[in-house]
């Protein structure tokens, strides 16, 4: 049976998601929607060349125009969302009412818990909503809750995960490859944890540490970051002794940006500046963000696992990059293919119905194996 699919934001992500909706997803039509419809123009007109179809379309749309997204949601099979994930709770109760499964990108944990909210609702209309499934948080827990469910007595899980560009540049080392607000929502504020056993909060940009990867990224840093650990720290209270996930970066670049935030740069409390309030963090997103802009799309993505337990231990790597024959960035295919596998799932039926966990809910064995389909080279050692 074939399928129509909504994409919410028509960027980087979602045009990768609804990319891969049209390769595996079994499609009939694909509606790429954005704010900007030559953004939305754009990318289906792409996707129609690089998949030799006419099945993408695109519309404009406005987020905050809830009757516009029911319009829009109609009929469809599959709404992801890759707007910003202050839409998220509103999207998924519009999605719920027009009788379409909903899954997003993330990263807002507090969101996610809303969206957890519309369980009952989301049940009896037959529908699953699933919240945070991109790169990390997204294909990361997947894969752990793969490693927990294969380690006999799994006790901690450790993530690390980073888009790198693969020929940094001044000042930080770093290159955008998706939205600058999402890069600050997940640098600053406080994550949850598991640690001993309890959820725990822990500030972000903290318990910074050395780690090395595979050639040619080699040395790096990480720290904690917020959101990437999703819901877990509650599935797995009682049952592990520690959960975390760390961000990858360059070294360096956590000093660089640590001063940046104590000099108060990324605050939200607006200041006065001559006759006029203005927020910190906003400041820096106008400033910075083009700056941080490549002309050099090639990236790689970092992605390290480890699943311990009382005598084995798991460890899952994937070292994902720039594919030249299509032109998706590694965090295009990592966070965009892997949304998609998800909203894939949901068309099929093998999501249970209501608002939902990924750790829970999707079969990692499954999961896995469409990463494979996917060209992803995901190493595992079990010892």
């Amino acid at each position: 049976m074939k399928k129509t699919y909504v994409v919410l934001g028509a960027g980087l992500q979602g045009a990768a998601a609804a990319y891969d909706f049209g390769r595996f997803g079994e499609a009939e039509r694909i509606v790429l929607a954005d704010a900007k419809a030559e953004v939305a123009t754009a990318a289906a007109a792409r996707l129609n060349a690089l998949l030799n179809t006419k099945i993408f379309t695109s519309t404009r749309l406005n987020a905050k125009d809830e009757n516009q997204v029911a319009r829009v949601l109609k009929g469809a099979g599959v709404c992801l969302s890759a707007v910003p994930y202050y839409f998220n709770v509103a999207l998924a109760r519009i999605a719920v009412s027009a009788g379409c499964h909903f899954c997003d990108l993330g990263g807002n944990t507090e969101v996610v818990f809303e969206q957890h909210k519309l369980d009952d609702a989301a049940k009896k209309a037959g529908v699953t909503i699933a919240p945070d499934c991109g790169l990390a948080p997204g294909m990361a827990n997947i894969l752990a809750a793969y490693g927990i469910k294969n380690l006999k007595r799994p006790k901690r899980v450790k993530i690390y995960v980073g888009g790198l560009p693969q020929h940094p540049k001044p000042p930080l080392g770093y290159s955008l490859f998706f939205n600058i607000e999402g890069l600050t929502n997940e640098y600053f504020g406080q994550s949850h944890i598991l640690r001993d056993g309890k959820v725990s909060v822990v500030e972000t940009f903290s318990e910074l540490e050395e780690l090395e990867f595979p050639q040619p990224v080699g040395k790096c840093e990480a720290f904690i970051t917020y959101g990437g650990t999703s819901t877990c720290p509650w599935t797995f209270a009682g049952t592990l002794d520690e959960y975390f996930e760390k961000t990858v970066r360059y070294p360096g670049h956590y000093e660089k940006m640590k001063a940046i935030y104590d000099l108060g740069l990324l605050d939200l409390e607006p200041v006065q500046v001559d006759d006029m309030n203005v927020v910190p963090r906003k400041v820096f997103h106008a400033v910075a963000g083009p700056r941080l802009l490549s002309d050099d799309a090639r990236d790689v993505v970092v992605l390290r696992v480890i699943v311990e337990g009382e005598n084995e231990k798991m460890v899952m790597e994937l070292v994902d990059f720039y594919d030249e024959g299509t032109g998706f960035t590694a965090m295009q295919r990592t966070t965009g293919f892997g949304a998609a596998i998800v909203g894939i799932m949901l068309t099929k039926g093998e999501i249970r119905s209501g608002s939902v966990r990924l750790e829970e809910a999707v079969d990692s064995q499954k999961y896995l194996d469409e990463m494979k389909k996917r060209g992803f080279e995901l190493k595992i050692s079990h010892k």
